[in-house]
This record gives C-alpha cells, sequence and structure tokens, in this order.
C-alpha cells in the first residue's frame, strides 16, 4: 500500500534549528474548517512529487491537507521574516497563515520540496488576521502557479486546493478554502533582512548556511559560498523577471518578503498577464501609485537586490555586494533581448534588432494590441500572410515595420515552417486572463469546481492547441473590463 503524505514528510528546517538560541519560526497547529471537499487535486504535480494520485484523493489527505488533523510524527511550523512593503521597512512580518507541515524529498538525489498549508488558521504572525484565505483568492494562487510552470517560469507549484463552509469576513462573507503549496524553498529576501535589522549577524550566517547546505551542497566549506550565494540569487532573480516580461506577467506585490532567494516566483496576490499592451499596466487595485506596474518590475527587482545585499553586509564585503549587483542589468537584458528574439521567431539577438523590438512595442501600446494574441498570431506571419495587420488600425505604420520584419528575416537560412513551429513553441496560445480565473470562481462559488480542473489542463500546455477551450484563445469579454484584483484575500 502506498505511504501516506504524512509519512514521507521530513522536518530538516526544524531540526536545523531546533536548538537555535534565536527565534527562526514558531510550532503552531493547523486549525480545521467546517465540512471540507476537494476543489482540485494536482495529480501531474503528485506523479512528480512521487504521491501517489489514490492516496492524495483520499479522505485522510483531505483531513491533513485542509488542516483538520495532524499526525504525531508531524511537527507543523510557520517561520518568521520581515520585509520591505512598497518601499516602507515593514518590520516583522512571517507566515501570517501559512503552515510548513514539512519537507518532501524528491528523486534519487532526494532534493527537499518545503509542502506547504495556506489558510490554515491563525500564527503567531497573524498579526490580528484570521489566518484564513478565501475561495476566489487561492483558486487564482492555484491556477496561477500552474500556469507558471506551464510557461517555463520557476515558480512554487499548488498541489490541491480545498474548500468548506467555514465562513471568512472581508468585504463581504466568503467561504475559507486552503491551498497546499510545494516549493524547493519558502526562504526569503526578507528572511535575511530580519536577523540583519535585530542585528543577528549569527542568525544570517546561520540561515545562509542552511540554504547553502540544502540547495548547494558542492559550495560547502568553499572560502566564497555567501559570494556564489548572492551571485546566484541575482543571477537566477534577473533571469526570472525577463520572463515575467517577455510573457507580460505583472507579480503585483514585489515587495522583498515576496521574492525568493533561489529565483522563484513565491506568493501569488494581485497578479496579472497583460492584455494590450500597455507598459504602465497595474495590476494591483491597491498599488495606487504604480510602484510595480509592469515597466517597473525590472527595476524594482534590482532596489529588492539592493535591500537583500544590505541584509548580507556582514558576510560579505561592500565591494563584493556592488559588483554583484553589477551584473543584474547585463543578465537581466541578455535574457530578455534572447527570449524577445525568439518570440519574433529570430535565430539569435543582434544589436539591431533592438530597434526593430522597441518599434514593435512602441506600436503595439499606441494600437492597443492584445500582446499575447499578437505575438501568437504572428507565428503564421510570411511575405504572403499578413493576417496579423488586422490588429492595427493604423495599417501603413504596420506595414513599415513588417516591411523590416522581413528584411530580417530574409537574412536567416530558417524556412517560414521551421519559423512558425519555434514561434508556437514560445508564444502561447493560452495565459490565464483575468476572466478565466474570474469564471471559475463564480462556477466554484455555486458549488460546480469543474472549470478550475478544465484551466488547470489547459495552463499545463498553453503552447498546444486545446480545440475544446477556443473560446479562451481570443480577446477578453467587454465585462472583463470591470474585473479588479487587490490585496485582499
Amino acid at each position: 500500500m502506498p505511504k501516506s503524505i504524512a509519512d514521507q514528510l521530513q522536518h530538516h528546517y526544524f531540526d536545523a534549528f531546533a536548538d537555535a538560541d534565536h527565534e527562526f519560526y514558531s510550532e503552531v497547529s493547523p486549525q480545521g474548517l467546517e465540512n471540507t471537499r476537494w476543489v482540485s487535486c494536482n495529480n501531474a504535480l503528485a506523479r512528480e512529487l512521487g504521491i501517489d494520485t489514490e492516496q492524495l484523493a483520499s479522505q485522510t489527505s483531505l483531513k491533513l491537507l485542509s488542516g483538520c488533523g495532524t499526525r504525531e510524527n508531524l511537527k507543523p511550523i510557520s517561520v518568521v521574516y520581515s520585509g520591505h512593503q512598497f518601499g516602507v521597512w515593514a518590520g516583522q512580518l512571517g507566515d501570517g497563515r501559512a503552515i510548513t507541515l514539512g519537507e518532501l524529498a524528491i528523486g534519487e538525489k532526494a532534493e527537499l520540496w518545503d509542502l506547504q498549508l495556506k489558510g490554515a488558521g491563525s500564527t503567531p504572525y497573524s498579526r490580528f488576521a484570521d489566518g484564513r484565505a478565501v475561495l476566489r483568492s487561492s483558486i487564482r494562487e492555484y491556477l496561477c502557479s500552474e500556469a507558471m510552470y506551464g510557461l517555463g517560469i520557476p515558480t512554487t507549484r499548488a498541489l490541491c486546493l480545498i474548500d468548506s463552509d467555514s465562513p471568512v469576513y472581508r468585504e463581504e462573507v466568503e467561504t475559507a478554502a486552503v491551498i497546499c503549496r510545494v516549493a524547493r524553498s519558502h526562504i526569503r529576501f526578507g528572511s535575511f533582512e530580519h536577523f540583519h535589522y535585530r542585528n543577528n549577524p549569527e542568525a544570517v550566517k546561520a540561515l545562509a548556511d542552511y540554504v547553502i547546505g540544502r540547495h548547494f551542497p558542492q559550495w560547502i566549506g568553499h572560502s566564497e559560498r555567501y559570494l556564489q550565494l548572492l551571485k546566484n540569487t541575482v543571477t537566477k532573480t534577473a533571469l526570472m523577471v525577463a520572463q515575467w516580461q517577455a510573457v507580460g506577467f505583472a507579480h503585483g506585490v514585489m515587495n522583498t518578503d515576496n521574492m525568493s532567494i533561489l529565483g522563484d516566483t513565491i506568493d501569488y496576490g494581485p497578479f496579472g498577464f497583460m492584455e494590450a499592451y500597455k507598459p504602465n499596466f497595474i495590476c494591483n487595485h491597491s498599488d495606487t501609485n504604480g510602484r510595480y506596474s509592469f515597466k517597473n518590475q525590472p527595476a524594482i527587482a534590482l532596489w529588492n537586490l539592493n535591500a537583500l545585499a544590505t541584509a548580507f553586509s556582514s558576510l560579505l564585503q561592500r565591494e563584493q555586494l556592488v559588483d554583484c549587483l553589477k551584473q543584474y542589468e547585463s543578465q537581466f537584458l541578455g535574457h530578455y533581448r534572447a527570449l524577445m528574439a525568439s518570440k519574433l521567431g529570430l535565430e539569435e539577438y543582434q544589436t539591431q534588432d533592438e530597434e526593430l523590438i522597441n518599434n514593435l512595442l512602441a506600436l503595439m501600446e499606441k494600437n492597443g494590441v492584445d500582446y499575447s494574441l499578437f505575438f501568437r498570431k504572428l507565428s503564421d506571419f510570411s511575405a504572403s500572410n499578413y493576417s496579423v495587420r488586422d490588429y492595427f488600425f493604423d495599417r501603413e505604420k504596420f506595414d513599415l515595420w513588417a516591411q523590416s520584419y522581413l528584411n530580417r528575416l530574409a537574412s536567416q537560412s530558417t524556412t517560414d515552417a521551421e519559423r512558425s513551429k519555434k514561434m508556437r513553441a514560445v508564444n502561447p496560445k493560452y495565459i490565464l486572463r483575468n476572466y478565466m480565473a474570474q469564471t471559475a470562481i463564480e462556477k466554484a462559488q455555486e458549488g460546480d469546481y469543474t472549470e478550475v480542473d478544465r484551466l488547470l489542463k489547459i495552463m499545463h500546455q498553453p503552447y498546444d492547441e486545446h480545440p475544446e477551450a477556443e473560446e479562451y484563445a481570443g480577446l477578453p469579454p467587454d465585462w472583463a473590463a470591470g474585473i479588479s484584483v487587490s490585496c485582499s484575500s
């Protein structure tokens, strides 16, 4: 008989800091919900994690993963951290509604992945909140984390989603839900900031040693291991944000407590995939000043890395910190340019392509062109197929750009058919638009969870054709413009 999820869990983080003099976490107990039921089980992820899908869908797992019961061998914890929120130091934060049950050891190398419940009740870091998550925001996070995975972007994952009859009071009464998140790590920039600003360099070092020991054992004992750790975070963050920009994704709350030390996308709140190309796109209704607008994301990531570097100042010399941060811009631009070149079907980025890309984006902005639809349609473009021209009202300007594009394509040996195939592999046909998530939310609130699973399947394969979901491959309906997403969840 397959082992239960509880029997597979380990407690490396707990064991690493159990005897520490300073607080890295608090032991907690999940708090159960009324009349819990499955919304969705992510069987594809379960198989990757070595979890039997029948075991995942069992009543035992439903009880465990909804917070309604834990085993004696489990040691649930919530982790402390601090952070800068909207550019302002917020002091101590922490897992206010997240409870880590333990870690799963995956694969031959026994790579550890955290198994965490979001919405399973209050913790010492809840700051007078209830520690709950509502169904609507949980559906959005469940689908988006898997959509990002489908797009090939480093991210936390979502193993399952559970609904209940327990009431939650926000702007109105809603139902409480629990999402089971899986991540290589939930350690954030703010985890290091917490101990730095408490003048506790020993704890900063202990946390860095833990990250290195868990994720980069090849660096253990190396004299420059802390420099390598910071360099890795700078590089992986630069690459991640470049991927965000290339697919038109806006995170919405890029606080330092929402940035992963491993460069994974973490903490899905008021995110959004850009529709009409607008560099000033703001997906978070609470972001009144546009700090986390789409165009600002690369600069904000560097700002956050500066905050992390400050927290590393007890481990590294100032010159080392500065040198690390100087690498960010070239790494971001190099990856972003390569991604944009591939979206255009170019074999490799060349210096003159900067003008080609910038002119296209300016034209798309002026004409209000849907970002994802355009690039997918561009996959069919050729000297004899100008159908993508219909997206533009200023067609003369598009024709001028198209001629430059054709001239650039003529310098390559790739055939139109070969280029089209490659472009379809990097330009998704489906993205998780707000109205799609809203459709699933409204059905789920009426007790129909089928749309969640339907969208999950599509988001896992966003580059493929899904004839049964062709209605999601076009422009959003008019009512979608009225959807507003904020930090309230």
